[in-house]
């Protein structure tokens, strides 16, 4: 990967955590990151997903409070603008 590729794909993640939350700290970029790598395995290759829930359940559970905090904040961000129409 070049430098150029590698702020242009920051760039992409910065821009997701903020239409997705409204948040674009570091720990929410490295959560958006890990939330949308998931989700993609979780829907491309769920024997993969099952397996390593079924290994690993700390990450699972840790997975799963990700989750939950970008559909909390997806949700408040929403009704935020909802409330600005």
């Amino acid at each position: 990967m070049t430098p150029q590729f590698e702020e242009d794909f920051q760039n992409l993640v910065y821009k997701a955590a903020e239409l997705i939350t409204g948040d674009t700290s570091p720990e929410m970029l490295e959560k958006i990151k890990a939330w949308a790598f998931y989700n993609h395995v979780h829907k491309a290759l769920p024997a993969l997903a099952s397996h390593w829930n079924q290994t690993h359940p700390e990450g699972k559970a840790g997975m799963r409070s990700i989750f939950e905090e970008v559909k909390t904040l997806n949700q408040a961000l929403q009704a935020a603008k909802k409330g600005q129409e």
